[in-house]
């Protein structure tokens, strides 16, 4: 557990030691703070409209974790691959399933980190409506947000274990990322198993069939942290395969 959070650390200060972590912020609170003002702005002028918090983290959160995720995590480990140290890590005495899991960890802990930061526009918003929000719904939110950004994290770091190019890494990632955002669209012309299948893969029928409406599902909370876990073993059988070559 030591050396998962050591390396967790490490992982998650040197975010902030490149540009694009300040980009990352900069364009999700800048986009955030517009929307919020434009949505507040008409429900203030309409006096009927209340402005819908989930609407707001759907629009704006889910497309910048969508290209932030690949663009974070794409330096992951291929950039330890491609200097050549990697072959050191795997020589000090670190297991590579603690290898994998403290660099998952250290980029997720930094979405957490922005997530929470994020939590000031809720609370905003309750002083400006009557009665105020629903933040029981809006946990349940949270909590689907959260949960999938671990699975795309966790997609993320695999995928970097594959390569040593960041940006053959970063292409893969988004290509990934996509096709379980996408995968539920077959679904339509097909029946059985087959379409059973493609909607339990999707990301977007766990998120919007439960957590978007205010209600945790146990299916979808299962799916989203098995996927963690898959994807995590996965890498660590990567590593595994380098350190025996």
């Amino acid at each position: 557990m030591r050396n998962i959070w050591t390396i967790a650390e490490k992982e998650f200060k040197s975010i902030f030691h490149n540009a694009i972590a300040y980009v990352f912020g900069v364009v999700m609170f800048l986009s955030l703070g517009i929307y919020f003002m434009i949505l507040l702005q008409y429900g203030m002028q309409t006096q009927t409209y209340v402005p819908d918090m989930r609407v707001l983290l759907d629009w704006v959160l889910f497309p910048i974790f969508f290209f932030g995720v690949p663009v974070l995590t794409m330096r992951s480990i291929s950039d330890e691959n491609r200097t050549g140290t990697l072959e050191l890590i795997l020589t000090a005495p670190v297991r590579d399933a603690e290898l994998i899991i403290g660099k998952w960890l250290g980029i997720f802990l930094f979405f957490l980190c922005s997530l929470a930061l994020t939590l000031l526009y809720p609370i905003l918003l309750n002083f400006f409506v009557e009665p105020g929000i629903d933040f029981s719904a809006l946990i349940a939110v949270y909590i689907g947000l959260i949960l999938a950004v671990g699975a795309m994290t966790a997609i993320g770091v695999l995928i970097s274990a594959l390569f040593k190019n960041p940006i053959a890494s970063l292409l893969a990632s988004l290509g990934a990322i996509l096709l379980m955002w996408i995968i539920a669209s077959p679904a339509s012309n097909t029946t059985g198993f087959l379409s059973d299948l493609l909607k339990y893969l999707s990301l977007p029928e766990h998120y919007y069939g439960s957590f978007y409406y205010g209600s945790v599902s146990l299916s979808s909370v299962i799916f989203f942290i098995s996927l963690t876990i898959f994807a995590l073993f996965l890498g660590a059988r990567v590593i595994e395969s380098r350190r025996w070559k």
